[in-house]
């Protein structure tokens, strides 16, 4: 190469770097999830989900609001999709409801109106020129398989692998970017181990390690059905979703030190080191089994995969999928007793925010926005995923229109999200923030508003206006750079 040309290779180097833009074919969005937005809980065939049977259960969700109506985007997703053109985005991350494809959760019955709805917005999505990413399973179970034993059931995972197929067949042409399981990390511990989540089942220092197990499984089933039947024909890719938050040691001693590692293996690498590695981590098979042993039982409480199992699971994932929000300290704490098995005790460790942190309304996010950026470096030096998609990172707030904690805490995020990207040559591909409109947050009901778009929904017609941070992100994805 010659001198002049060099000086030109560095100069657009340097100009890149001095400008901090995104990649030209990088990717804005924003995500939602079935049971959050689409209402309709009861129409045009579709069966009951645990969650429907859950928030209909007085004093389980604040305010004991449900996602019977929602959003209403079951009757508004056209409205939704023209919001989304609006501001310019280019890919949505939307979940199917299980039970509204099939009533039960068994491929005997397949619900055509449930069909033609994700077909319909699929092709309103693609005809706006927006990339729909699709999660296969956001939660809400249907109500059928629950009382089969959820996700303590092994055979849920060849349930889900039906599914998966049936889902594959009917909108795989049109899908190129598939989740099949959002955050396991959270169904497993609010599920299954405190039960403040659907099913709501508080199984303390088991349920969560049988449901881990199951719901890796059932990944690695989507994984290898969409491969062996359907990568060849439709060339699409199927992803790995889960929750990492970022922990710091609390202090520089090897206590502290440890019980980070603790606490990234436990959260982080629970779900996701079976999946790029083939086995639990060493961290939490260790120290599972010496507190099991300790607690008297003959076996350890985390379950064993067999070899076969984990040559299965091991490699099943084209991209990461990355739900992050927000980071702790962490702080050591001695094993005190052994006469009561939960995660609380396998974990030992005490999780707070540093007090320099800014809070949400919602009294647990945190504004530490270089987080994730160093949740981004981990996830691609520990695994090695090949391409990384942020879907989902957002900041909870009273739903007021001029958001201005949101646009700060989205331009600190996005803008180690970019550093990530530039200075760390990580391959994020995509962002989808969290969320679209505000939601049914859960067992928060709509008290927790995370949405660029306000919905009213006090108004039979569920009114959608833009936020301040709407039209920012609008200016952001439009320039492909942080913007004032």
């Amino acid at each position: 190469m010659g001198a002049l040309k060099v000086l030109v290779f560095f100069g657009v180097i340097v100009g890149c770097l001095s400008a901090k833009q995104f990649p030209e074919n990088f990717l804005f969005g924003a995500a939602g999830a079935s049971y959050q937005i689409e209402g309709g809980w009861d129409a045009d065939g579709k069966g009951l989900s645990m969650w429907d049977v859950f928030a209909h259960t007085p004093g389980k969700i604040k305010n004991n609001d449900t996602g019977d109506v929602a959003c209403d985007s079951y009757n508004k997703y056209k409205e939704d999709v023209a919001i989304l053109k609006q501001l310019g985005l280019k890919v949505y991350r939307f979940s199917i409801s299980w039970p509204r494809i099939l009533p039960k959760g068994i491929p005997t019955e397949i619900n055509q109106a449930g069909v033609d709805y994700y077909r319909n917005l699929i092709k309103e999505l693609k005809d706006a020129g927006i990339e729909p990413l699709v999660t296969l399973y956001h939660w809400d179970l249907p109500q059928h398989l629950a009382e089969l034993g959820g996700w303590l059931n092994p055979r849920i995972a060849d349930y889900f692998g039906d599914y998966a197929r049936i889902c594959f067949e009917l909108f795989g042409d049109q899908v190129k970017y598939w989740l099949p399981l959002n955050e396991p990390g959270t169904t497993c511990v609010h599920g299954y181990e405190t039960g403040d989540l659907a099913p709501g089942l508080p199984l303390s220092g088991e349920g969560i390690y049988q449901c881990a197990y199951v719901h890796v499984l059932a990944h690695a089933k989507a994984w290898h059905i969409y491969n062996d039947e359907f990568r060849s024909k439709q060339g699409g890719k199927v992803g790995f979703n889960n929750v990492c938050f970022w922990f710091y040691p609390k202090s520089n001693n090897s206590e502290d030190i440890e019980a980070q590692t603790r606490a990234m293996e436990f959260g982080c690498g629970l779900y996701a080191n079976p999946i790029y590695n083939g086995d639990w981590p060493q961290v939490v098979i260790d120290r599972v089994a010496y507190r099991s042993k300790k607690e008297g039982y003959s076996f350890s409480r985390l379950p064993t995969f067999t070899e076969e199992e984990k040559q299965y699971i091991n490699g099943t994932s084209d991209y990461y999928g990355l739900n992050m929000y927000t980071s702790y300290l962490v702080e050591a704490l001695a094993d005190e007793s052994f006469d009561s098995p939960s995660l609380e005790q396998d974990l030992a460790y005490n999780s707070t925010a540093d007090p320099s942190w800014a809070h949400s309304a919602s009294e647990w996010l945190n504004l530490d926005p270089p987080g994730i950026r160093n949740v981004l470096n981990y996830v691609n030096e520990k695994y090695n995923p090949g391409e990384i998609v942020v879907t989902e990172n957002g900041w909870s707030d009273n739903g007021e229109l001029d958001d201005q904690g949101r646009v700060t805490y989205l331009k600190g995020y996005l803008s180690n999200v970019l550093d990530a990207i530039v200075e760390d040559s990580i391959n994020v591909i995509a962002y989808t923030t969290w969320s679209l409109m505000d939601n049914f947050e859960w067992n928060q009901g709509y008290t927790q508003k995370f949405g660029i778009v306000q919905v009213d929904f006090d108004s039979p017609n569920r009114t959608r206006t833009l936020k301040s941070s709407a039209e920012w992100y609008k200016r952001v994805a439009a320039a492909k750079e942080i913007v004032d």
